[in-house]
């Protein structure tokens, strides 16, 4: 049974100039205790779809056109604010992309952790918020946490303001937890720590997480599935050591192909994915991967793909996905 399903959701923004469609029909589910990795470039919705899911879609400009998100048998679509704040937090909690903007500048980092204790759980003392706020940054590994808990965020560095992020985010134990681009702009060795703490916290709480990235290298160590993005659809969505083995969209093919490898010969170029992801206000009709994608025929100009069901119970929105599946054999 799934513990989170998204199912057509549709999202569109209000701009100066018109509206935009910039979730259209995005369709996934969550198990309990699962990873799901959500990858795609910059401007795929990745992020759009979590603020969704949170119920932080930017008012009024943003607001939700079409289907469901399913939350312990209830559409949290249909839940008022109050209802929400309930949930959010406490049930799903979220890590945000920039810990610098997410966290208040002006309010100290024990404030910031305690108010949350004080939204959700109301019968605990100020001795107690204090302690558990203590004893949440000293698990999530920064030294000296009592001290921590009086400085403002600017004093901290990038990983530690990550870390106090992740201990806000779990302060509750949530079911779900979202990982918005957890360690960009984070060194590679910060960046390890961060997955491993996540993992371990996961292990340990049995949570779901949702972890949101463009770095196909974190999601090939973390992930159980992936769902990949494009333009604001689901392009695929497969396990990851299915997705990795044999890509089935072209535009998985595509990333997977533009990265790094020691294997081949020295010195050549890249790979790279012709063009740009295409604006929101001015999206090609069909499939909107077709001006960048050398398989394209007249069909993706006029249709928009369906979500084919391939072979294990993967998923993708091609019209021409078992040439994918030929090559290999």
């Amino acid at each position: 049974m799934s513990l989170l399903e998204v199912q057509n959701l549709s999202v569109s923004f209000d701009t100066d100039e018109a509206t935009v469609e910039v979730l259209d029909n995005v369709v996934f589910q969550l198990a309990k205790g699962e990873t799901l990795g959500v990858v795609g470039e910059s401007g795929c919705g990745k992020s759009v779809t979590s603020l969704a899911i949170m119920g932080l879609l930017p008012k009024p400009a943003g607001r939700v056109t079409g289907g469901q998100i399913i939350f312990g048998g209830d559409n949290l679509l249909s839940y008022r604010p109050e209802q929400m704040r309930s949930i959010r937090g406490r049930k799903i909690s979220m890590i945000f992309q920039e810990p610098m903007t997410a966290l208040n500048p002006v309010q100290r980092v024990g404030r910031q952790l305690m108010e949350s204790l004080q939204l959700h759980r109301p019968e605990t003392s100020k001795d107690e918020q204090l302690k558990i706020s203590v004893e949440l940054l000293d698990r999530v590994g920064i030294p000296e946490p009592r001290q921590r808990l009086t400085e403002y965020p600017h004093q901290l560095s990038g990983g530690m303001r990550q870390r106090v992020m992740i201990a806000m985010a779990l302060i509750h134990v949530p079911d779900i937890l979202i990982a918005d681009e957890p360690t960009t702009a984070l060194d590679v060795t910060i960046q390890a720590q961060i997955l491993e703490l996540i993992a371990e916290l996961q292990r340990e709480n049995g949570m779901a997480v949702i972890f949101i990235t463009h770095d196909l290298a974190v999601i090939a160590e973390i992930a159980d599935r992936v769902v990949v993005m494009y333009a604001g659809r689901v392009a695929e969505e497969a396990t990851a050591l299915e997705l990795f083995a044999q890509p089935l969209h072209p535009y998985t093919q595509g990333l997977l192909d533009s990265i790094p490898s020691l294997v081949g010969i020295p010195k050549t170029q890249l790979k790279t994915i012709r063009g740009m992801v295409p604006s929101f206000a001015n999206m090609p009709s069909g499939c909107r991967f077709r001006n960048r994608c050398e398989r394209a025929q007249q069909l993706c100009a006029t249709e928009v793909p369906k979500y084919f069901d391939a072979k294990d119970a993967r998923s993708v929105a091609c019209h021409f996905w078992q040439d994918s599946v030929e090559q290999v054999q």
